[in-house]
């Protein structure tokens, strides 16, 4: 073991100073990225006067890169070191959300710029993501992993609960068009905090008459021969779609039928993440109590139903409180799960295949975000935003339905590394799955 890797076993992942600054990085870049969350839907709803479809249009475009590009990137990633990919993935996004206050200062700004930006974020991201996913395994130990992944999560929601609020009031006090500055300066920052990592990263060795394609196959072949990356692609997936129909319809129906004002929306978005704080803190000694496999399908089955609240909010502060609650109990559940799935993933996989397999995946499980955006945004637009979160809420009682079916219903804990042979088939799962006891 080396003497990082040791430290981090004795110390847990805090005590790295690489691990800090990759943390600290993660915390800029996801507060920008939550103050643009109210921000650039704002735009469209209070500057442009978008009806609900472009909105759904909007949030498509924030997410179809992991369609058009998802695939391809794992493979490239899997090419390059990650640090400098993740560097110039930061620097695009910052020039991107840089360009909107500048169109709107010279009086230029278009639902087609919009879309465009949108665009070349998510482009940014999928690398950005993959690559942040593929990296930390090299700073972190495995056994240190469930605890970096909670970190990270816990920062991430921290910024989920406080950039929605400071967005809602930038947007009052600026204007939307100018809040979204505040996601560029915190790419910047997660660039600079990035290039400060010292953690030594070989470039990967190319692999003889190999082709992109061949490497983009080989990822997915690694994905489907896996029964238990298989259900949790599925029912991630189906997660996602459900949630997008929520991110493409939320700003519309509190702004127009709960008729919330810019500060009102941050709050309640700011609200609504606390219960996603609370997932990432208490996602590590769940899992350790539990077990990763229990707790996984138990914070689905537990936390779904309070979905049913997003559809019965209406006007006034009663509909601002229900729709609160209904995120942040299903955000609970969600961190919780995706603490527990990620940290596996990533203890399990050869080292030379993590881009392909997080890429893969996220082409799986995020590919699914356009379509749900398209579908509540559509759906909005023809039935009311109220419809379109019934159909969400029902997305979401159907999470854990993959999981139920799966080898992972009599588990308690997910296989490691060197279980990879005794996974469970569908003609064995019941010799290899762990004692539920």
């Amino acid at each position: 073991m080396s003497d990082t890797n040791r430290a981090a076993a004795t110390n847990g992942p805090l005590r790295l100073r690489d691990f800090r600054l990759l943390l600290a990085g993660a915390a800029t870049g996801q507060f920008g990225a939550q103050v643009t969350l109210v921000a650039l839907p704002l735009v469209a709803v209070l500057e442009l006067d978008a009806p609900a479809f472009q909105v759904g249009l909007l949030t498509a475009a924030e997410t179809a890169a992991f369609l058009l590009v998802g695939l391809p990137a794992g493979a490239l990633t899997d090419r390059m070191r990650k640090r400098p990919l993740m560097i110039r993935a930061d620097l695009v996004r910052a020039s991107a959300m840089a360009s909107i206050p500048a169109a709107a200062l010279a009086g230029a700004l278009t639902m087609a710029q919009l879309y465009a930006v949108a665009l070349v974020t998510g482009v940014a991201t999928v690398f950005f993501d993959v690559s942040h996913q593929s990296y930390l395994p090299q700073i972190l130990p495995r056994d240190q992993l469930v605890a970096g992944n909670g970190a990270l999560e816990t920062v991430r929601s921290t910024a989920q609960v406080t950039g929605p609020g400071v967005g809602g009031g930038l947007v009052q006090l600026l204007g939307a068009q100018f809040a979204v500055i505040v996601d560029a300066v915190g790419y910047l920052l997660s660039a600079l905090f990035l290039s400060r990592v010292k953690q030594t990263e070989e470039a990967p060795e190319p692999v003889v008459g190999s082709s992109l394609r061949g490497e983009i196959g080989e990822g997915v072949r690694f994905i489907l021969g896996h029964p238990l990356l298989r259900v949790i692609a599925l029912t991630t997936g189906l997660a996602n779609l459900a949630m997008a129909v929520l991110m493409a319809t939320q700003t519309v129906h509190l702004v127009r039928v709960v008729g919330l004002e810019a500060g009102g929306l941050g709050l309640v978005l700011s609200a609504s993440a606390v219960g996603g704080l609370l997932g990432a803190l208490c996602a590590g000694r769940l899992a350790a109590r539990l077990g990763q496999a229990r707790v996984m399908l138990l914070s689905a089955l537990a936390t779904g139903p309070f979905a049913l609240l997003w559809p019965l909010s209406g006007h006034g502060a009663t509909g601002a409180a229900l729709f609160a609650a209904g995120s942040a109990v299903v955000s609970f559940g969600a961190v919780v799960y995706n603490v527990a799935q990620v940290s596996f993933r990533q203890g399990m996989c050869p080292p030379r295949l993590l881009g392909r397999m997080n890429a893969t995946l996220r082409f799986l499980m995020w590919g699914t975000l356009p379509l749900g955006a398209l579908l509540g945004g559509a759906l909005a637009q023809s039935y009311g935003t109220r419809t379109a979160l019934i159909c969400c809420a029902v997305g979401i009682l159907g999470v854990p339905v993959p999981l139920l079916l799966s080898p992972l219903r009599r588990m308690r804990d997910l296989p490691g590394p060197q279980d990879d042979g005794a996974l469970p088939s569908e003609e064995g799962e019941r010799a290899a799955s762990a004692p539920a006891g």
